[in-house]
């Protein structure tokens, strides 16, 4: 089975197009989606229908999806993300907001090798960027690959009888990582539409359970259309900036 993996696309209609698009030619079965599809981005309702048209296999909902569907208050998040919130609980068709209202909490077991969460399968809405919160979720994690997004950070974490380590992003265009028997993975492809690694492509994966590894990549597409977009729906001009820098 070929998974492909799509985290963190935030109403970015333009990166998720090409990522599709990019993924279409390689070849994948199924899809997997980590949750945030909507809040940032302009186009809301475009991406929660290419992804509904995409029929995942399994789909969690994310923080944001929480929040502009209603479901959440955005007491968390900070004044931009307040506001691009509101604007797409305004913005969103009433079927798509009732959608994204009844995506699952994470974490869901995909199969015999796979399992998907948004935050950490501990907790949703928990952000791993440290070792300890990383070793805590492998340790938790039922499936020997545990996909996560919700950081916009690309990295690997590997628990193993000889250790625990980390893997940053590679900065290539393509990478595979090869899993080894008896390693659990703990593992963010990075965002689809709003990357923050200081590399403004849009980051995927497709698992490949067959051939037991997961293909990462980066890719560019068109992120001046995405920008102008987010300026011409009235969206706070810093969301435009950060496309083009990958923060």
């Amino acid at each position: 089975m070929r998974y492909l993996v799509l985290t963190d696309i935030h109403a970015n209609l333009e990166a998720l197009d090409a990522v599709v698009a990019d993924a279409r030619a390689r070849g994948y079965d199924q899809t997997l989606v980590l949750g945030d599809l909507v809040g940032y981005g302009a186009d809301p309702n475009a991406v929660v229908e290419r992804v509904r048209s995409m029929k995942p296999t399994a789909i969690v909902r994310g923080n944001h999806d929480k929040v502009a569907c209603g479901v959440e208050q955005a007491d968390g998040f900070n004044a931009v993300a307040k506001s691009a919130a509101r604007w797409t609980l305004d913005v969103l068709l009433p079927e798509y907001r009732q959608w994204l209202a009844a995506l699952p909490e994470g974490p869901i077991d995909v199969d015999d090798t796979v399992q998907i969460c948004h935050g950490s399968p501990f907790d949703e809405d928990a952000y791993i960027f440290d070792e300890l919160d990383a070793l805590r979720a492998l340790k938790i994690a039922s499936r020997p690959l545990c996909l996560f997004g919700h950081t916009h950070y690309p990295v690997t974490f590997e628990l193993s009888a000889d250790g625990f380590d980390s893997i940053g992003a590679s900065g290539a265009a393509e990478s595979v990582l090869k899993m080894r028997p008896g390693v659990k993975y703990l593992m963010n492809p990075g965002s689809v539409g709003q990357p923050r690694d200081g590399d403004p492509r849009a980051a995927y994966a497709i698992v490949d359970t067959a051939r037991q590894c997961v293909e990462l990549m980066r890719l560019k597409y068109p992120v001046e259309e995405a920008q102008a977009k987010v300026i011409r729906a009235g969206l706070p001009e810093v969301l435009a900036q950060r496309l083009a820098v990958g923060r």
